[in-house]
């Protein structure tokens, strides 16, 4: 799977586990069996596991919105760009960042690529 698809699949996956936050444990532990290295599981996984603190991470960026205010589209795609930014170093900052724009205009409104890019670009 090339890891543009594998980034759309892990967004739809995050996207419906943020409405079923009981069921993260048990997801994550079905999908890494047997897939620890795919780019798939690695996002998924790390956007899990570090949540909170890409959560505090975005709400430092926002300039009079809470995090809280966002809508799940456009905050799922800010998390998975920002943990691949802060935590995936073999992929460029700047890749992670188209990935996440083209993600907001497919799945978002009109203005989703917009405010992810400048959510991004101030995180950058």
């Amino acid at each position: 799977m090339k890891r543009h698809d594998a980034r759309e699949k892990a967004f739809q996956t995050l996207f419906q586990l943020d409405f079923n936050k009981e069921e993260v444990e048990i997801f994550i532990n079905d999908i890494s069996e047997g897939y620890e290295n795919t780019f798939y599981n690695r996002i998924i996984s790390g956007v899990v596991n570090h949540l909170e603190k890409l959560d505090e991470m975005i709400e430092q960026n926002l300039e009079k919105w809470s995090i809280d205010r966002l809508a799940k589209v456009e905050k799922t795609i800010i998390r998975m760009a920002i943990y691949e930014i802060k935590f995936m170093e073999d992929i460029p900052k700047k890749v992670s960042i188209n990935e996440a724009v083209e993600l907001a205009k497919k799945f978002g409104d009109e203005q989703a690529g917009q405010f992810v890019n400048g959510v991004l670009a101030k995180f950058i």
